[in-house]
Order: C-alpha cells, then sequence, then structure tokens
C-alpha cells in the first residue's frame, strides 16, 4: 500500500485531530476527523487547592494537553509549589511551557516512556500526584503502586462521547477507511463497539495504529490482526508510523 492509497480515521478530539490530519494531508495521505468525544471541565477549585497544600512536595504527571489546560482552570499553576513535574510527550510539556511550567518528558511519550523517568524509578513512599482526565492511565498508576508510590488523582476534566450508532462504521467504509489512529484503550474499546457490525472487514482489513504496545495488545486481544504500535500519541511517532506503513 502507497501513501495515497491510505485513508485514515482520526478519532482524536477535533483540535487534535485537525492538526494531525494536516500534518498527514502533507504528506499526500487523506484523512477523516471522527472525534469520539469532547471535553468538559470537572475539577472542583477548592479541592484542587486543598490536594495541592496537602501533597506540595509530590511529583506531578500530567499526562495531555487538556490535563493542563483544565487543571489550570481550577487553580492556576503559578499557585502550585510542586517542583517536580513530568510531562507524558512534546504537547503537554508546551502546553505547561506556555504558562511558564517547566517539565520533564520522555524519550518514549507514553506510560512505558513515563515510568522509565529516573524520577520516577525510586518512588518508594513519595506521593505521586496523576493530573488527567476522568479515567485513564491505570496502567501507571498501577506499576508506580508496585514501587511504594502513593498515588493521588487530580482528575481536571471529563470525557463527554459523542452519540453515534453503529450505522458509522458503515459511513468509515463508504469513505474508503483503511486505516484507524487509536491513542487509548478506552477509544479503543468505543470504536470496537461500534463496528460490531461489520467486524470482519475492520478485523481483518484495515490497518490499525496505535500508541503502545499495552494499547497494541488488548487490540490483539479484541480480535484485530493488523496492528502497529506508534510508541507514542504524539503527531510524529504517529506519522512516522503510518508513513512507514504506507510506503512498504
Amino acid at each position: 500500500m502507497n501513501n495515497n492509497k491510505l485513508k485514515v480515521l482520526i478519532t482524536r478530539p477535533e483540535k487534535s485531530a485537525r492538526v494531525l490530519a494536516q500534518r498527514l494531508k502533507a504528506h499526500n495521505i487523506k484523512s477523516l476527523c471522527q472525534p469520539l468525544f469532547d471535553y468538559q471541565a470537572l475539577a472542583n477549585t477548592s479541592l484542587t487547592k486543598q490536594l495541592l497544600d496537602m501533597y506540595s512536595q509530590a511529583i506531578v504527571i500530567f499526562v495531555s494537553p487538556a490535563a493542563v489546560e483544565f487543571a489550570n482552570k481550577a487553580y492556576s499553576l503559578s499557585q502550585w509549589r510542586n517542583k517536580d513535574i513530568i510531562a507524558v510527550g512534546e504537547k503537554t510539556q508546551q502546553a505547561l511551557a506556555q504558562l511558564n511550567v517547566i517539565a520533564q518528558i520522555p524519550l518514549q511519550q507514553c506510560s512505558e516512556g513515563l515510568l522509565a523517568q529516573p524520577l520516577l524509578k525510586e518512588v518508594l513512599n513519595k506521593n505521586v500526584i496523576i493530573v488527567r482526565g476522568d479515567g485513564g492511565r491505570e496502567h501507571l498508576a498501577e506499576q508506580l503502586k508496585i514501587r511504594g508510590a502513593k498515588i493521588h488523582y487530580l482528575e481536571s476534566y471529563q470525557k463527554v462521547w459523542r452519540a453515534f450508532t453503529t450505522e458509522i462504521a458503515q459511513q468509515w467504509q463508504i469513505n474508503e477507511i483503511n486505516c484507524i489512529v487509536i491513542t487509548s484503550n478506552a477509544i479503543l474499546e468505543r470504536v470496537i463497539a461500534l463496528i460490531e457490525n461489520s467486524a470482519s472487514y475492520w478485523q481483518s482489513t484495515c490497518l490499525w495504529v496505535v500508541a503502545s504496545e499495552r494499547i497494541k495488545k488488548h487490540a490483539i486481544k479484541l480480535g484485530l490482526t493488523c496492528v502497529i504500535s506508534a510508541n507514542g500519541a504524539n503527531d510524529d511517532a504517529i506519522l512516522t508510523a503510518i508513513r512507514l506503513y504506507g510506503i512498504k
């Protein structure tokens, strides 16, 4: 398959989906943006301040630009006293930098990469605040707990899933979608539910580009056969994975 035969379905939220679509277009790769959810503020200002006051020495991990945006809306990051800040990837790091917060990022921009960060290697009895949406990154928390960390969540936003019927999968097929980008297990499971009436086409014909080996394993467990890991959820990692496949 070459690049101009690819038609990529992007399941990210609207804003980031459009950015990736433009990157793909620059490489003559067609795409269709199909956001599955939107963001909505969730964190309470007083409870956020209380958590940060209680654990002002904690390591803080931001898992997405949305986590940064909504955490800042709940309680300005200029007021946070925490010094050890980690961002899951470049976009999250950039979102923090715009608020004058310096953050480390892992080489591999996913949960596995975060776990390899030197700051998270020795966390016995240390407090770690994971800033995220409502759910997600459980693998990260579980592994840190195994290392002895005390995990606290700041759920700054919630996902509001858009309502679709399984007929949407038929529309994707009509649009000649043959590659689907998946950046979380939650999105994967949502898409799997939507393709249940035409699963054979998507299982055997479609290329699934996922953000990590962990998601890849879950995808294979759910019956998908053509799955590759981009080893990161950022645009560069996804674009590279799609282009490598496309020139084969």
